[in-house]
């Protein structure tokens, strides 16, 4: 009986709920006008399909984007050279030579590539302007209302390969199609070679691809375009649309790849001819799965949005994440960068917030891409780095190919490594054993096969050929070292440590112990009075873009600043950065920053770095511009191409302030500001497949802990009073709370600092 009262009277101290703070109406992109430029528009998709709504030269455009349009000529051969030519010269100073092969065919060869697929534009002249332009990130609907009344609603289906437009309102007259009928605007494949400068590090015109003019056929209420592309490959975009009242019209449009287009018709007997009602269900399950509530309105905005556009562009099914997804440039040209699979930092960094937001399913998205591709890396890896086992191209075409480009990154020999991290994640916030089984532990231990192979042992210690660290001293031959770089043994060292980890947990305990043999064959951190350095003798001594130097930081987690001799080297490598400055960042560089200094414990500079990445290299509509908007307040790069890894690297820079994994426990709102009064989160996916709920009030916190799989849960919380309000057994140890717990088991705890 006391016990029951305890708990009552801890309830009345504590009489907050765990609220589930979904996006609301003040988090949607909201705007009385239309974009004048593609990279401002209000971006659609369901991971395979994507559009992009905007203005252009007066009308109402619809660009069109499918995931897996691409043009895989090959423009680098990797038959003629391989990573021990590349050493041999590189050693004997002779790197032209390696330039032409490795690097220049990706700037003089416009293949491959990723493709746009064309446009819709409507004549909506005669409507008056524009008085409410609305993107509900809920339900991912577009709409546009008009001076003269005329609605425009678009959307792109979340599970079907369709999206819709609608004109509601339209006047009453015979020649309602005229007014409405769209325009299907075909990519200029065939024109003139220009090249438009928008700032956007756009890539060559269209035309230099070389294909054919595509051909456009049409009938009454419905538009075929036919492109075909290289070696008898085409895609298809097909647009219908139908009268539903007098005032109402409704269309859908389509792309296929290498098979004619079809649509299912849609039916005027029915209340909701779009699957409108199966599209709203698949966005309110993936907004349900978890929730965040911070007193910055600014970063909770940007937060949202960030999370918007992973529903939109990760997809079971789809292609991973490319630089832009599925916004290709609409610029008459092709992308920045070829909209390729950049995997030196773009496609890791635009799945790092998916695991703490519990979407597993939209992370799966990567490790499925680099499973299907896995054979052609083999033969990659075979082929360039001559040993058996699995590494990836640093730059890559959508079935795995390497597109050269800077080597040194492009080519890196570390690559597979830092996927492969994907790979271990997914497996440790899940528990998945058939995940573990049947992906992990095989890509895992594949990658590590290669590794162990291309390193040698001299006086027993094991050394790469050569290194480098992206994207330090760019494509000049000073980016190879001769010694590891400490993003190579960061890698390394995560990667042997990882292969350990998976090989006990599935009964391997010979390789286990082979693979920490390995990893105790690895050099210490190149580490002096600046911290973390790139290379040996080799200090940042410029302020540089990539973290790379970072890793074992942020994201690999190899360092800890709880760890007294890791606190050292944390702290002089984060002071040394800012006395670099960030002349030379790009946006993602602020993201990435962030999260470091929460594993610095830093609250107020990770608030610091995400305010400056969400004002000063975002586009109106959130897009991550790369450079800064400001003319250059905070880096010297005021240039604008549209890359995604900025965005995700953001919403987990504000996810590593609520929740974080140490190295054998969970840390809850570990860096907090304490500004910051009032603040709450939903169902955060921590490793070990623990969903956790928490809410601060001033000085009292709500803690809820769901295990999914059971076993043992040990965290750190952020507060010294306590009370478990159904567990009786639990263990206490240097501020660290342990406990085992049943799968499917909830476990709840209230706190408070108060004295």
């Amino acid at each position: 009986m006391k016990t029951r009262i305890k708990h009552i009277l801890l309830f009345i101290l504590f009489p907050f709920a765990l609220a589930s703070a979904q996006p609301t109406s003040k988090d949607n992109l909201v705007f009385n006008h239309l974009a004048k430029r593609w990279d401002e528009a209000m971006p659609l998709g369901n991971g395979m399909l994507g559009v992009l709504i905007w203005q252009k030269d007066n009308t109402l455009r619809l660009s069109l984007d499918r995931a897996d349009l691409w043009d895989e000529r090959k423009a680098i051969d990797i038959s003629k050279f391989n990573f021990k030519w590349v050493t041999q010269h590189v050693l004997s100073n002779d790197y032209d030579t390696v330039h032409k092969l490795g690097d220049a065919p990706y700037d003089n060869v416009v293949y491959p590539t990723k493709l746009p697929a064309g446009a819709i534009e409507f004549n909506v002249s005669s409507f008056g302007n524009v008085v409410s332009n609305v993107l509900d990130i809920s339900t991912a609907l577009n709409t546009i209302k008009f001076q003269n009344g005329v609605v425009f609603n678009c959307y792109i289906h979340a599970t079907k390969q369709h999206g819709y437009f609608g004109f509601e309102n339209l006047p009453s007259t015979d020649s309602i199609f005229e007014i409405v009928a769209p325009h299907l605007i075909i990519p200029d494949y065939a024109g003139e070679n220009k090249v438009e400068d928008d700032n956007t590090h756009a890539g060559e015109g269209l035309q230099k691809l070389d294909y054919t003019k595509g051909t456009v056929t049409k009938t009454e209420n419905s538009i075929l375009y036919h492109q075909p592309t290289y070696k008898g490959h085409y895609y298809e975009v097909l647009v219908e649309w139908k009268k539903f009242s007098k005032n109402h019209v409704i269309g859908t449009w389509t792309i296929s790849n290498d098979k004619p287009a079809a649509i299912s018709p849609l039916n005027t007997n029915v209340e909701e001819p779009t699957g409108w009602n199966e599209h709203v269900n698949w966005w309110k399950d993936f907004w349900s799965k978890s929730s965040i509530s911070i007193p910055d309105s600014l970063l909770e905005k940007q937060y949202w949005l960030e999370l918007y556009k992973l529903g939109s562009v990760a997809r079971i099914g789809a292609p991973a994440i490319t630089l832009q997804a599925v916004w290709t440039a609409d610029n008459g040209n092709l992308p920045p960068w070829k909209g390729d699979f950049h995997n030196d930092l773009n496609t890791q960094l635009s799945y790092w917030p998916a695991y703490t937001s519990n979407h597993l399913k939209e992370a799966l998205t990567y490790t499925d891409w680099l499973w299907k591709t896995k054979l052609n890396n083999q033969k990659f890896t075979k082929q360039y780095f001559g040993v058996d086992g699995l590494n990836v191209p640093g730059v890559e075409t959508i079935n795995g190919d390497p597109m050269g480009g800077w080597i040194q990154y492009s080519l890196s020999p570390t690559t597979a490594a830092w996927c492969a991290q994907h790979f271990f994640w997914q497996w440790k916030y899940s528990m998945d054993d058939a995940f573990l089984k049947n992906k992990a532990y095989p890509y895992i231990h594949d990658v590590a096969t290669y590794l162990e192979n291309i390193t040698t042992l001299k006086n027993g210690m094991r050394q790469l050929p050569l290194s480098s660290s992206p994207e330090y001293n760019d494509n000049n031959i000073n980016a190879w070292f001769l010694t590891w770089t400490n993003y190579d043994l960061s890698l390394a060292k995560f990667l042997f440590n990882a292969a350990a980890e998976v090989s006990n947990a599935e009964s391997k305990n010979d390789e286990a112990k082979h693979w920490q043999q390995i990893l105790e064959q690895l050099p210490n951190y190149n580490v002096n009075e600046t911290g973390l350095t790139v290379a040996k003798n080799q200090n940042l001594d410029e302020s540089h873009r990539h973290m790379s130097p970072y890793m074992s930081i942020y994201p690999l987690a190899l360092l800890d600043i709880n760890n007294s001799s890791d606190k050292t080297i944390i702290e002089n490598s984060l002071k040394h950065i800012e006395e670099k400055g960030t002349r030379n960042w790009c946006g993602y560089s602020f993201a990435w920053m962030a999260s470091l200094y929460a594993r610095a414990y830093e609250a107020d500079s990770v608030v610091k770095q995400l305010q400056i990445f969400a004002s000063n290299f975002c586009s109106p509509n959130s897009f991550h511009l790369n450079g800064d908007q400001k003319g250059g307040q905070y880096s010297n790069f005021t240039y604008r191409p549209f890359t995604l890894e900025g965005n995700f690297a953001f919403a987990e820079g504000v996810q590593e302030l609520l929740l974080q994994n140490r190295s054998d426990y969970i840390q809850v709102f570990p860096a907090v500001p304490s500004s910051w009064q009032n603040v709450s989160f939903s169902n955060l996916r921590a490793e070990g497949a623990f969903l956790i709920s928490a809410k601060k009030e001033n000085s009292s916190y709500k803690i809820v802990i769901k295990s999914e799989a059971g076993g043992v849960c040990k965290i750190k919380l952020p507060f010294k009073n306590f009370k478990f309000l159904s567990l009786k057994k639990y263990q206490v140890k240097d501020g660290i709370i342990q406990f085992s717990m049943q799968k499917n088991e909830t476990v709840e705890i209230l706190g408070s600092n108060k004295n």
